[in-house]
């Protein structure tokens, strides 16, 4: 269970203090063990933090997350002894994130330290170390110069990144490693799917235009905006006309190739952008299954923006209890990963994986695809997805896939690196496309 302190009555939400306050409890949250969207949702809804706050908390977390090693690297020079409790290192790393990034933070080193002490004296489980976050930070502020070269001697304090993370992308991507790690180190970019039931390309572009938004067409429906906007901004959200879906995500609906009057399998679809993404393409009978209903109802609340409809069915993509006994035409196979082709979006899976996360998803994943193919119509297709840059959820799971179920592979795009820039920005993910032989 996360745990949350509220904050006392009259602390004001916007300002920075507050703010630092609640994002320290979420760094806190990671450090235990927790997702981090997880925490800042407890947060959120325990708190009385109002959207603007909000914003800038998460804004703080994530910028916490993504400098995590450079900050504990500074933090083993700057204290005696890691601070305790986690809280507070939470308090110092997230402080650290800003100073270390100050132009692009928007924040003055003076108001960061003076906010950090603040935000200190009004949490409970803080308050005693005012002195200590007033030191060391200004402390930070003093010795920069040299204790930044020392921090970054370190691969973690270097790069951002667990070691062993590091040493596995050196050893399956030895020429393309440090532009994979550079941009998983980037915000990213807000990406829309338009859906072509409600609006072409050329249209939405024109409505963004009109709104005042810059924006460009980096795929069949993909359309990524110039800077980020609330979701609530974004013109025919709410009406369903697009929906916020990384370019490289896209793919995975067109590759199937769906047809009105399929029957369609989106196995692990939650929260259901791809599921969102097929029934825009065709008029299909798809099932979407998870094993979580509270993950499912995020499905029903995509779908009824997007005015769609698919039955949701509560399973285990493993076994078979669910199933109907009727063969599918087409399963997109979105199986569980390390996510590791994702970092960008969610900078603390990096320091919440651990090396053997690999083989044991490898093997769920391997059980998932081997039942999913059992379901699959002869002449039918099974699309593998992952969100994985580890060989062993991906090409190697692909190979031992196709050799064990005699699939015919067929053309799709194979791994995607992640990519941060002008011509190309997307996560990355894998994708295999197998066919059965027919009858």
């Amino acid at each position: 269970m996360i745990q949350i302190s509220l904050l006392p009555p009259g602390a004001k939400a916007d300002s920075l203090a507050y703010q630092l306050a609640y994002a320290a409890q979420a760094v806190a949250a990671v450090r235990a063990g927790h997702a981090l969207p997880q925490a800042l949702a407890q947060i959120f809804s325990r708190s009385d933090a109002p959207p603007p706050a909000r914003g800038a908390i998460q804004d703080l977390s994530y910028r916490a997350m993504r400098s995590l090693g450079l900050s504990d690297s500074l933090l083993g020079l700057l204290a005696n002894k890691p601070p305790q409790p986690e809280v507070l290192h939470g308090l110092l790393v997230t402080a650290l994130a800003l100073l270390v990034n100050e132009e692009d933070a928007g924040y003055d080193s003076f108001t960061v330290v003076d906010q950090a002490v603040e935000a200190a004296a009004i949490s409970q489980e803080m308050s005693f170390a005012k002195g200590v976050v007033n030191a060391i930070l200004r402390r930070f502020l003093r010795e920069r110069a040299t204790l930044m070269p020392q921090a970054t001697k370190t691969p973690p304090g270097t790069w951002n990144y667990p070691t062993w993370w590091i040493d596995r992308l050196k050893g399956a991507y030895p020429e393309q490693w440090q532009a994979i790690l550079h941009a998983g180190n980037q915000p990213p970019p807000l990406t829309l799917r338009v859906n072509r039931r409600r609006a072409t390309m050329e249209q939405y572009l024109s409505t963004l235009q009109q709104a005042g938004i810059g924006a460009r067409a980096v795929g069949p429906y993909a359309v990524r905006l110039d800077k980020p906007v609330p979701v609530q901004q974004i013109p025919g959200f709410a009406e369903g006309v697009v929906s916020v879906q990384d370019a490289a995500a896209q793919l995975a609906a067109p590759l199937l190739e769906v047809a009105d009057g399929m029957r369609v399998l989106d196995a692990c679809a939650a929260p259901g952008g791809k599921t969102g993404h097929l029934l825009e393409l065709a008029d299909i009978e798809l099932q979407a299954l998870d094993h979580d209903p509270r993950r499912l109802q995020r499905i029903a609340e995509n779908l009824d923006r997007l005015q769609l409809r698919a039955q949701l069915i509560t399973g285990d993509a493993r076994e078979d209890g669910w199933w109907d006994g009727q063969g599918f035409d087409r399963i997109l196979a979105d199986v569980p990963c390390t996510a590791s082709g994702i970092v960008r979006r969610h900078p603390d899976i990096r320091w919440l994986r651990r090396k053997t996360d690999t083989a044991q998803l490898a093997t769920l994943s391997a059980q998932i695809l081997d039942k999913l193919w059992q379901m699959l119509r002869p002449d039918g297709k099974l699309l593998l997805v992952t969100c994985s840059l580890w060989p062993q959820e991906s090409e190697q799971q692909a190979i031992a896939f196709a050799q064990k179920n005699h699939a015919i592979r067929l053309p799709a795009p194979g791994q995607l690196l992640p990519t941060a820039g002008a011509d190309a920005d997307h996560d990355g993910l894998f994708y295999a496309l197998f066919q059965k032989p027919g009858a």
